[in-house]
């Protein structure tokens, strides 16, 4: 068998029912008669509950029940959600702050869910709402990513989370105090909202002995766990599943409060419940990202080879650290990547502060944009300050490839690379040598052109262990039971084309299954780029055990001996034998021949490393210094993700990761007033990217094949975002650096620009 797919560009077969209206997502499937629920949501930042008098709205027309915090603790449940630890620096514990599924006797951001009204309609629901007494008195707000001020939680002193770091220190002080050149930057990453094209929800129905919970997640494992702790159930009596998913991005990986709160609705009620977020709400109290302040330093030696790469990192975690996990991702830099260079010591050192914002915790993306995004604005500028090609500086300072397999500072190995080879491509792919002659055009014009360069690197994160199963069944069809779970990548196209090509299995002939944690016992869900190249793997595995059980069986079909049979992708074959049979044929004849055992094959695999995709983006923009618009006009990526199943479900991928990382540098942001009030709660005030404001991208594929699987795959879910962040804001700061602009955050709106080249003016 070939170890890998034919990488034929494939075109997604599931969109023909998203796009003509029979998806199924969970507000189209939910049970005939469900009640709706509704949330009761904090509307201040910070104060203590002096009253919750919900009576009058429990007598309300339509109303099945009003639940509190103390009727869920006296039901039972375990209220208190998950809080996600880490060692400080001291070797002392973070703090560990309690998060209730609903507020008790106090709110911590403005959204926070206080009581959850369940009616026949969701209008009664929302009218009942309005009959809630809810009286608070008022405590100070806290917004300031700093020590000091109110705090939000006894046990975490002045807000902060934890102290963490990683790297030898005292090496590290040694490399910048015998440094040639020093070169420091304070970056900041703004706060943005996920925006998934359909907001969160779900729907729970219990009937009498077990639960079932629809959640439009990115897994379902993990979501049952959180319920079965929550709701004190034994595990075979919940069952979780994932319908069709409309985008997750990170945002829909962890438990929420209103999954719990809904399950125990219906189960008390005995019916159906049902909840949909709508947009505002979903802006509240979805887990937002970003959100960081850096201050990032370079030291170099005289020929401008980095000895010492530093950052300081404040990240603002929002009211609880409770998500799930996601905090250590996002904060912590996704274990430090030291990106594509060769730095022989490192230290990183994260303060993270709690706030009461509006956002629950600081996660989009699982933390390698982040990383990313310091150190390539970081090369940027270093190459400013040293009079340095920003290029060459690169070049100069990339891992070579005889150096691999190259174990990083943060304990990193990465197997392959070929860095100056996907440099040297971008380069001619972008034209670089014409952007002088183009920059003038600019001029003429009266506009200031830029262009920005980002070299990335991802490490694919999350369990690297996943199972697949293949059953034939009785219509003369195959199903593939997988761990992972779609929200939008194509999963379907890419797992049935996959399993086709390894076993002549026509794809129309194959039936992907997912999200059920009934049918398929265990999975890693999908995050940070993990499910083709695992949920493959496994895949891979599954035909070949399902290979070898059927060679026996068809040896004496064919009257050879069992070795003499071979399988060649599509048929088995034996010499001497006139009998071809495909895989399909062979199972049938398994079924007629009562063989039961061969209608079923399953294998679990672990993969011995990660991958690391890696690539580069060039984004070139216009200015215009009168106004501050920005334009971006042209934007060229390489990336090496190994090989590939489908490239142009990758290229697709990579294209709507580049309009997230554009519509971050350019135009999102998240704004809060002085009373943690969210100023940009619809899409009236949160500006997202159009396609006037996307540029046509130029994509190529410089694959080197990864040795962490054996298809030598690499994902790409979230390069797309990696890259562009970084990419355009440094093409920003190369069109402002003649004006004097020397501090370039994003977002790079009109208002923005027009300040920072009129302040850049007032200072000369």
């Amino acid at each position: 068998m070939e170890k890998f797919g034919r990488s034929q560009p494939v075109t997604r077969v599931e969109d023909r029912r998203f796009l003509t209206g029979h998806g199924r997502y969970v507000d189209d499937i939910a049970p005939e008669g469900a009640l709706h629920a509704f949330v009761f949501r904090s509307p201040v930042a910070h104060a203590t509950i002096q009253t919750l008098n919900v009576e009058e709205a429990r007598q309300a027309e339509g109303v099945a029940a009003v639940l509190t915090c103390a009727d869920l603790e006296a039901a039972g449940l375990n209220v208190l959600m998950g809080a996600t630890r880490v060692n400080n620096r001291d070797g002392s514990k973070g703090a560990k702050t309690d998060r209730p599924l609903l507020a008790r006797d106090r709110v911590r951001f403005v959204g926070e869910p206080v009581a959850v009204v369940v009616a026949e309609t969701r209008q009664q629901a929302k009218d009942a709402a309005e009959l809630i007494e809810f009286d608070y008195e008022d405590l100070p707000v806290k917004l300031d990513l700093g020590p000091g001020g109110e705090t939000l939680h006894d046990n975490a002193p002045d807000n902060r989370g934890f102290d963490w770091g990683l790297g030898d220190e005292a090496a590290t002080q040694a490399a910048f105090d015998g440094a040639a050149h020093v070169v420091a930057l304070e970056i900041h990453d703004n706060r943005v909202i996920t925006n998934s094209l359909e907001p969160r929800g779900c729907f729970a129905e219990w009937d009498g002995d077990r639960l079932h919970v629809a959640i439009n997640g990115q897994g379902v494992w993990g979501q049952k766990a959180a319920l079965v702790r929550t709701l004190g159930l034994p595990e075979d009596a919940v069952r979780v599943t994932n319908p069709d998913v409309g985008g997750g991005f990170g945002m829909k990986g962890a438990p929420y409060p209103e999954y719990a709160v809904v399950a125990q609705a219906a189960r008390a009620l005995g019916r159906p419940v049902r909840w949909m977020s709508e947009r505002t709400e979903a802006m509240l109290s979805d887990h937002g990202a970003r959100d960081l302040v850096s201050l990032a330093e370079l030291a170099f030696d005289e020929d401008h080879r980095i000895l010492a790469y530093r950052v300081h990192n404040r990240s603002n975690l929002g009211a609880y650290n409770s998500n799930f996990g996601q905090i250590m991702q996002s904060t912590l830099f996704s274990k430090v990547f030291t990106g594509v260079y060769d730095i022989p010591v490192a230290w990183l050192r994260s303060e993270g502060f709690y706030t009461n914002t509006t956002q629950v915790d600081a996660y989009r993306g699982a933390g390698r944009p982040e990383a990313i995004y310091v150190i390539e604005r970081m090369m940027d500028r270093a190459a400013r300050e040293l009079g340095t090609d920003p290029w060459e500086l690169r070049r100069r300072n990339f891992i070579p490839p005889e150096k691999f397999p190259y174990t990083t500072v943060a304990g990193e190995t990465y197997d392959v690379g070929d860095f100056g080879r996907l440099l040297a491509r971008v380069e001619r792919e972008a034209d670089r040598a014409g952007f002088a002659a183009r920059r003038a055009e600019s001029e003429a014009a009266g506009k200031l052109r830029g262009i920005g360069l980002c070299y990335y690197i991802e490490s694919i994160l999350g369990d690297p262990s996943e199972s697949a199963r293949v059953e034939f069944n009785a219509d003369g069809t195959a199903s593939i039971f997988v761990g992972t779970q779609s929200n939008g990548q194509g999963h379907e196209t890419v797992y049935a084309q996959f399993l086709s090509d390894q076993t002549g299995i026509p794809a129309g002939k194959i039936n992907v299954v997912q999200g059920d944690s009934d049918l398929i016992r265990t999975g890693g869900g999908t995050g940070g780029s993990r499910s083709v190249t695992v949920q493959n793997t496994a895949t891979l595995a599954t035909v070949a055990r399902m290979v070898e059980a059927f060679r026996p069986y068809l040896a004496g079909k064919m009257g050879v001996a069992e070795d003499a049979v071979t399988f060649d992708d599509e048929t088995f074959r034996a010499p001497g034998s006139n009998l071809t049979p495909t895989m399909l044929e062979a199972a049938a004849m398994a079924r007629a021949d009562g063989r039961e055992d061969l209608l079923v094959h399953e294998a679990r695999t672990t993969l011995p490393g990660r991958s690391y995709p890696n690539g580069a983006h060039v984004a070139e923009v216009e200015v215009d210094p009168d106004t501050g618009a920005v334009r971006v006009l042209r934007y060229t990526v390489v990336d090496d993700f190994g090989n590939l199943i489908n490239p142009l479900l990758a290229e697709g991928q990579v294209h709507g990761g580049i309009a997230q990382g554009i519509g971050q540098a350019l135009i999102e942001h998240t704004v809060f007033d002085e009373e943690g009030q969210l100023l940009t709660a619809s899409f009236m005030d949160y500006a997202m990217p159009r396609a006037e404001d996307l540029p046509m991208y130029g994509f190529s594929s410089e694959p080197v094949p990864s040795t962490a699987n054996v298809m030598g795959m690499k994902g790409c879910g979230e390069a797309g975002t990696v890259g562009a962040l970084a990419a355009v804001a440094n093409a920003l700061q190369d069109a402002m650096w003649a004006r004097g602009v020397r501090q370039a955050d994003m977002p790079f709106t009109p208002h923005r620009v027009w300040r920072m080249l009129h302040s850049a003016q007032a200072a000369e």
